[in-house]
């Protein structure tokens, strides 16, 4: 195929039809795209391989033959093995566009593949998936970091476009240091807010979700439009005393969540001094409470 021009209708393969591959093999579907074939190890990923997708699940070997994309949706640490895989087994690969979904992984890990003839890509979405029916609505709008060779970024732009989403260009070596800053946002807020839920019903709060949720969207909200500057609380106040007794009540109601209170709260002391919210001096109050003796 000419790389330089946008995709044909395309025959697609799926390795891996679980949350990922069955959402996105559906958004091309939607876009006129066939998927002909997916493979699967869970009974899950199967049964999504026929309910979303219309197919039978068969080898990966027999995927990548009758398919003209294929995408790579399986978890980071089998991706390098799969690509490889493939490679070893001698499956014709020439001409044949290979995307992965990992947001840690570039266009290295598919280089076994692309010696092979295989066409790279890698179309992260940014989104977190549930298995459930209402993930085909999230990715409208949802952001896709894109890294494509030169010849293929107009494939990779349109294939995107195709699925609702919106490109965003990253640089190979970006990869890691991208998906970080994902993972710690979206996986991180989830740990934070749980914890959070589970202490208020330790105190008796019959609803947490109830009396989080407007404080979490204003928060999500500011943090948004206004960066750091959107900060609130005792960091920013430079209430020392305050945090010193949120990590006392934390040493003895829920030790392993007081160090997460302690790192995160350094380094928000560190974001709003450099930001100039909070003056030097109350940032040394707030770092001698979080640290020295605080857990005599």
């Amino acid at each position: 195929m000419d790389a330089g021009d946008r995709p044909a209708r395309l025959a697609v393969g799926i390795l891996g039809a679980g949350r990922v591959g069955s959402v996105l093999g559906a958004a091309l579907v939607t876009a006129g795209h066939r998927v002909v074939a997916a493979s699967g190890v869970s009974d899950a990923s199967q049964r999504r391989a026929a309910e979303r997708l219309g197919v039978s699940p068969v080898t990966p070997d027999e995927v990548v033959r009758a398919s003209e994309l294929v995408l790579l949706t399986v978890p980071d640490d089998v991706l390098p093995g799969l690509v490889s895989g493939l490679a070893a087994t001698g499956v014709d690969l020439h001409g044949k566009l290979l995307a992965h979904t990992s947001g840690a992984y570039g266009l290295s890990v598919l280089e076994p593949a692309a010696q092979a003839g295989a066409l790279p890509l890698a179309l992260h979405p940014v989104m977190t998936f549930t298995g459930r029916d209402d993930d085909l609505r999230r990715l409208v709008g949802c952001s896709f970091g894109v890294t494509a060779p030169p010849t293929l970024r107009p494939v990779a732009e349109a294939l995107v476009i195709e699925m609702s989403g919106e490109p965003v260009w990253i640089d190979d070596a970006d990869r890691a240091l991208y998906h970080a800053a994902l993972a710690g946002a979206a996986n991180h807020m989830v740990t934070l807010i749980a914890e959070s839920q589970e202490l208020l019903g330790r105190i008796g709060v019959e609803h947490p979700g109830r009396m989080l949720g407007p404080l979490l969207g204003a928060a999500l909200d500011n943090v948004l439009r206004l960066g750091i500057a959107g900060l609130t609380g005792p960091v920013v106040r430079g209430d020392a005393g305050t945090v010193r007794k949120h990590v006392d009540a934390l040493i003895l109601a829920a030790p392993e969540a007081a160090d997460a209170y302690i790192a995160l709260a350094r380094l928000t002391a560190d974001r709003a001094l450099a930001a100039g919210l909070l003056k030097p001096e109350a940032a040394e109050r707030l770092l001698d409470a979080l640290g020295g003796n605080i857990w005599t």
